[in-house]
């Protein structure tokens, strides 16, 4: 168990579009669950998801189809969702990697006594693991803030810095926490906190794109990693 230093980092990451794609295996997964529980077909065409949480996302789904959204439905799909993605995303699939750099990232940062890691994502929890222990990268993030506790991914990052607290005993300063995520909505989501932004254009939107919103730094991928910490002054 890591003890606190005089000055810590804590980095919270997204998962789709930064740290892993998962070649279509989420959307698929939840198309099939619309489906299953409610004999939807092709639930989420004209659904926006990228940025978005999993919980908004199906509302809308089931909203097109004049079906109420309530937590009975919200438990039965989630439960069907999570049996689904569980052999959906061992399927191989074309597109389906880690992003360049991010292991090397990760492995370094999980050595240094002052860096904490963390998730910060709009997945629900139990799947946002499954598609991370398909690529071996569950194993550096002891906690995180997910869609379970708020469909408002702008209201994550209290839930991220309790578990921090919980966990470890202190709160980290909010200049020493930085958001990882490759949309406009991940660098939205810092704001309310202080937290720094970190932008990295391995998602559907471009280097240019994400500049455009103002994160403290933007990159177009993490295969410079080392530079990148550098550039971060956590390392």
């Amino acid at each position: 168990m890591k003890v606190k230093p005089d000055k810590i980092f804590l980095l919270l990451f997204d998962i789709d579009g930064t740290l892993v794609r998962t070649g279509g295996a989420g959307k698929d997964s939840m198309e099939k669950a619309l489906y299953k529980v409610f004999n939807i077909k092709n639930g989420l065409d004209s659904i926006p998801m990228m940025g978005r949480t999993d919980p908004l996302i199906l509302k809308d789904a089931l909203a097109k189809h004049g079906i109420v959204w309530d937590r009975e439905n919200e438990n039965k799909l989630k439960q069907v969702y999570f049996e689904i993605i569980k052999h959906e995303i061992i399927k191989p699939r074309k597109s389906q990697r880690v992003l360049p750099g991010i292991e090397q990232t990760l492995e370094l940062l999980s050595g240094e006594n002052n860096i904490y890691l963390g998730l910060l994502t709009g997945n629900y929890r139990i799947s946002a693991y499954i598609k991370i222990n398909r690529f071996n990268l569950g194993r550096f993030f002891p906690f995180g803030a997910f869609a379970d506790d708020s469909q408002d991914r702008n209201k994550l990052g209290r839930f991220a810095i309790k578990r921090f607290e919980k966990k470890y005993g202190f709160i980290p300063d909010s200049s020493q926490v930085f958001i990882i995520g490759d949309t406009p909505s991940d660098i939205a989501c810092a704001a309310p906190y202080n937290f720094k932004t970190v932008a990295v254009a391995t998602g559907i939107h471009s280097f240019e794109e994400l500049k455009e919103h103002n994160p403290d730094f933007v990159f177009r991928d993490f295969r410079d990693y080392e530079n990148i910490l550098h550039k971060l002054k956590v390392i």
